[in-house]
């Protein structure tokens, strides 16, 4: 992809789950390697994401939030109530995505800066729309769209923000009660008694998807989502 397969193919990535998939890798092979064409490439396949993938590019930059793929682009899939759908795991999915790849790239990349403004708007908009018991909705766009708890956008939304706060990105008096309000949403009502994890909504593309999510609905996914919350969360008591 970088060199002899598709070095000017920059459309692979047209759903957002793939930043959290591709953008990490491509991040530490660089750094592995010491060759910055990987993040000049890595770069290439994300700026076309995020601003031409579907015609305008899945970031809305009036909200800092993304879309998960073209088909919920303005115009295309509406809420029941017909509103936008911001699905919470999408927007967990980019926001680790972020995560990773700013842990992995130098501070002089020349996207580096980039990077940090993006997870901190998603994180910013994320919080404005936190639920009062921690969780976030599936949909951040509707809170009245299957409304019940959710573990794995929760999760990484917290991971985001955790980040966020230890890097200095966003205020910690006004963004670490976010992280602790979502630490404890999820403990008190998603841990079972014997360490079990529920309310994670399985493999899906949307809000919709393998529902019903009921306390005993788990994932592996989601378990890794958890145990990356927790630990970015913890480093914050060192900081």
């Amino acid at each position: 992809m970088v060199y002899t397969d598709q070095p000017d193919k920059n459309d692979d990535w047209w759903w957002d789950d793939a930043l959290h998939m591709a953008m990490p890798p491509f991040a530490r092979l660089g750094a592995l390697r010491q060759d910055p064409q990987y993040w000049r490439k890595l770069y290439s396949l994300y700026d076309h994401t995020k601003r031409a993938e579907g015609g305008p590019g899945l970031y809305d930059a009036t909200t800092g939030l993304w879309y998960r793929d073209a088909r919920f682009l303005p115009g295309g899939i509406l809420s029941s109530s017909g509103r936008p759908v911001l699905w919470s795991r999408g927007n967990g999915w980019v926001a680790g995505g972020h995560v990773k790849t700013l842990k992995a790239l130098p501070s002089t990349e020349r996207h580096t800066a980039e990077y940090r403004d993006t997870l901190t708007r998603l994180v910013r908009a994320a919080a404005a729309v936190q639920r009062g018991d921690g969780f976030w909705n599936v949909n951040l766009a509707d809170a009245t769209h299957l409304p019940g708890p959710e573990t794995s956008g929760t999760s990484f939304l917290l991971y985001g923000t955790s980040y966020a706060v230890g890097a200095r990105l966003v205020d910690r008096d006004t963004f670490l009660p976010v992280a602790a309000r979502a630490w404890k949403g999820l403990v008190t009502t998603a841990v079972h008694p014997d360490g079990f994890l529920g309310y994670v909504q399985n493999v899906g593309d949307r809000p919709e998807s393998s529902q019903p999510v009921t306390y005993d609905s788990t994932a592996d996914f989601g378990v890794g989502a958890f145990l990356l919350a927790g630990t970015e969360l913890a480093r914050l008591a060192t900081r």
